[in-house]
C-alpha cells in the first residue's frame, strides 16, 4: 500500500506575488507559501531582473502543504478564484510576461487535474473571452527576496493600498460572487 508524503508543492503564478500569498495562507492544510520567480531562463534572478520582463520569469508562489488535508483540487480551485485567467498580458494593473497567469505542475498528476479544471472552467461559460493561463512542467523556483515574503502582513498599509487600487478585488468579486 502506497502511502501519500505528508507534504506536497503547488506553483502558480497569477500576476502580483503578493497578492497571491494570502488566499492560501489561509487555507487549512497549506504548510507555507514562498514567494518567487519560475519559468524563464536567468538563474537566480532577482526582483529587478524580473521586473524588466527580460528573463522570462514570472512572479509566482510555491506552496508547501499537506495533501491529507488539502487536496491540490482545491488549490487549483482557489488559484483560478484569484486571478484573471482571460488576460494575456499579465494581471490587472501588472502588464508583461512576468505578470502572467500559469499552473506549474511537478508531476503528471496534476498536470492532469490542471488540464481537467482548466477544461471544467472553459466550459462552465463564466468567461466570455478564452482561458490564455498556461499550464507548463515547473523548472527551479526561486525564492524571492526577504522583504518581498508575507508583505501584505509586513507593509499591510502599502500593500492594502497597492491591492485596492490594482482593480484585482473589484474583478474577483464581480466574477465570482454569483459562484459562491
Amino acid at each position: 500500500m502506497e502511502t501519500q508524503p505528508t507534504t506536497a508543492r503547488a506553483i502558480f503564478a497569477g500576476g502580483c506575488f503578493w497578492c497571491m500569498e494570502p488566499p492560501f495562507k489561509e487555507l487549512d492544510g497549506v504548510l507555507a507559501v514562498v514567494s518567487g520567480y519560475i519559468g524563464g531562463e536567468t538563474e537566480n534572478p532577482t526582483y529587478q531582473q524580473v521586473c524588466s520582463g527580460q528573463t522570462g520569469h514570472a512572479e509566482a508562489i510555491e506552496i508547501s502543504y499537506d495533501p491529507q488535508r488539502v487536496d491540490y483540487r482545491k488549490l487549483l480551485d482557489l488559484f483560478w478564484q484569484n486571478i484573471d485567467p482571460t488576460d494575456d498580458g499579465g494581471q490587472f494593473v501588472d502588464r508583461g510576461s512576468q505578470y502572467r497567469s500559469a499552473i506549474f505542475y511537478t508531476d503528471a498528476e496534476q498536470k492532469e487535474q490542471a488540464e481537467d479544471s482548466k477544461r471544467q472552467l472553459e466550459q462552465s461559460g463564466l468567461f466570455d473571452e478564452p482561458i490564455v493561463t498556461e499550464i507548463v512542467a515547473a523548472t527551479t523556483f526561486y525564492p524571492a527576496e526577504e522583504y518581498h515574503q508575507d508583505y501584505s502582513k509586513k507593509c499591510s498599509l502599502r500593500y492594502n493600498l497597492y491591492r485596492n487600487a490594482s482593480g484585482r478585488d473589484r474583478f474577483l468579486e464581480r466574477t465570482w460572487k454569483k459562484n459562491r
